[in-house]
């Protein structure tokens, strides 16, 4: 399987679902010659580093665009929700879920599993593991007891 590891934080979970940080334009068409016919992207477009008009350029690409911006200071169980959904209302369909920087999207992966979704949950720390550690709020939101009132590893990067 072609992996695109000159995307920010690259990762596969399995044959149907990928995830990275912010892909570029060109990226994202990469991402398509996968057969991704998803894109959920969980970065609000006015972070750093998004683009200008993503939901354009995905559907200039012929894949549909699903757009569930999460703050970064405090996630919610509604965009949890909405997350689980999108991925789960295309069970046949290749989905690529991106953020800033993959520290979202592999809190939420790592959430997923703990419900018994997609990946167990040791692998799902271990992705998330390998891009951040979750702590303030996002250790509520993965109840995390051990890294509530921890920073976040990467604290006041915009993720």
């Amino acid at each position: 399987m072609t992996e695109l590891t000159h995307i920010l934080n690259w990762r596969r979970i399995n044959d149907r679902l990928t995830t990275s940080g912010q892909p570029s334009e060109a990226q994202l068409a990469d991402i398509r010659e996968l057969g991704v016919t998803h894109i959920v992207n969980l970065g609000p477009h006015d972070n750093k580093g998004a683009l200008q008009d993503e939901a354009g350029t995905v559907a200039g690409l012929g894949m549909r665009y699903i757009h569930i911006p999460v703050a970064f200071e405090a996630p919610t169980d509604d965009d949890f929700t909405a997350f689980k959904n999108a991925i789960e209302a295309h069970p046949n369909a290749r989905v690529h879920i991106h953020c800033i920087y993959n520290a979202r999207v592999s809190a939420f992966f790592y959430r997923y599993a703990k419900s018994g979704a997609c990946l167990s949950r040791e692998e799902a720390f271990a992705n998330m593991e390998s891009i951040w550690r979750p702590g303030d709020d996002w250790a509520a939101f993965i109840d995390d007891t051990d890294a509530k009132g921890e920073p976040n590893r990467y604290a006041g990067e915009d993720y």
